[in-house]
């Protein structure tokens, strides 16, 4: 006998609930193991009994039904989501499918109507817990496919500079093309998560993106990750997206981009972060993974007076500054404030100088072929080659 689908009722009123339950209780492949008053208590126990379907209604005190939709669909993706309002808004429609939702019925439905739905939830709960069995099983089948390279420690570098316009993105995708090659491979992460635009910069518009991952941050496994990484096929770095939509961005909390940092230090040499200049949860989480910072500066006082404070923050929560590598990006020797008086005035050694190489850097970036890729002998090219080298070098050191 198949098992049977297992239901959670959501909804503040006690009389609400057990109407449901009653209609749901004759039927011999439906089971009710639980009942919520909140969208909180929904959540918890959600976690706790796995249900397949959770019947939910909207307006509830303490958390929302759609608050709690977004929730449990990030922490159980397999659990489907049921709908239940009095409201026949389209809005509401629309807003409980963008959070999730499987269905969505008016209160009170019909009994046809609802155990129709929750069989046909539970039908979509049952093939997502296949498929996900299936990416276990691969994923055991194939356990040394991700190790075969031997990154047990592999070592994260973060591109970062507190502010904005000083070309991280650009530092960070020639950097990491740089480093990858067949015995150290290299993947980027795009850590810009509301607005990145990494996979811009390298011409590729992947379905799969970092949203993919962290619902998954606890079970991570080879095959998952492999299944979610962008292929640049131009250089054969790996890339892993920010969300196409800055809302999304909302969905991804600093704990799980750091579990998915650190487990790709397992499958990669080099895990090379791409930061915004917002010091937010997610970009001090990559602070917290980083073996190696590159701190970007151009010569202007504003990103100048930046640097200082941000370097004045790591000391203060007890960075050591021998993980920061301070890098001049688009120096003009036109300009009298030159590195060396930076790095003076920071107290901070210079790592690397990229010069200003507009006819290089510009239709690189606007046509999607970074530099590094097909034009790494014009001035930039030479200059990431040898910051490459130089932050091999530095965490030779570190180790």
């Amino acid at each position: 006998m198949a098992d049977k689908i297992r239901v959670l009722i959501v909804d503040d009123i006690s009389e609400t609930r057990e109407n449901v339950k009653k209609l749901l209780q004759f039927e011999s492949d439906i089971e009710v193991v639980g009942a919520a008053r909140n969208g909180r208590e929904a959540v918890q126990m959600t976690s706790e009994l796995k249900p397949d379907v959770v019947l939910m209604d909207i307006n509830m005190p303490d958390m929302d039904g759609i608050a709690a939709t977004e929730l449990i669909r990030q922490r159980e993706p397999a659990t489907q989501i049921v709908i239940l309002s009095v409201q026949a808004d389209p809005n509401y429609m629309r807003r409980a499918m963008l959070a999730g939702a499987r269905d969505f019925l008016t209160k009170p439905p019909m009994a046809d109507e609802l155990i129709s739905a929750v069989r046909r939830a539970g039908e979509m709960a049952g093939l997502e817990r296949s498929k996900s069995a299936q990416f276990v099983a691969a994923a055991e089948t194939s356990a040394s496919k991700g190790m075969q390279a031997g990154y047990a420690n592999g070592r994260v570098v973060m591109v970062y500079s507190p502010k904005g316009g000083v070309g991280v993105t650009t530092l960070a995708v020639n950097l990491a093309i740089t480093l990858n090659n067949q015995e150290t491979r290299a993947v980027i992460v795009d850590g810009n998560l509301q607005f990145g635009d990494v996979s811009i910069f390298l011409n590729e518009q992947g379905k799969n993106t970092i949203l993919d991952l962290a619902a998954r941050a606890d079970e991570l496994e080879p095959d998952i990750v492999d299944s979610v990484m962008i292929k640049h096929a131009a250089s054969g770095v790996s890339v892993l997206a920010a969300p196409s939509r800055p809302e999304h961005a909302e969905n991804i909390n600093a704990a799980q981009f750091g579990k998915i940092i650190n487990y790709l230090t397992q499958l990669y040499a080099y895990v090379v972060v791409d930061t915004s200049h917002m010091l937010n949860d997610v970009t001090l989480s990559a602070l917290d993974q980083a073996d190696l910072i590159l701190l970007i500066v151009t010569q202007d006082i504003p990103a100048i007076k930046n640097a200082r404070l941000f370097l004045d923050l790591l000391n203060t929560i007890g960075v050591a500054r021998d993980r920061v590598c301070f890098v001049m990006n688009k120096y003009d020797k036109r300009i009298s404030i030159t590195p060396e008086k930076i790095a003076q005035n920071l107290k901070q050694e210079i790592t690397g100088v990229i010069p200003l190489d507009e006819r290089t850097v510009i239709p690189a970036v606007n046509q999607g072929v970074p530099f590094m890729v097909d034009n790494k002998t014009q001035l930039a090219g030479r200059a990431v080659l040898a910051l490459a080298e130089a932050v091999r070098g530095r965490i030779s050191k570190l180790e």
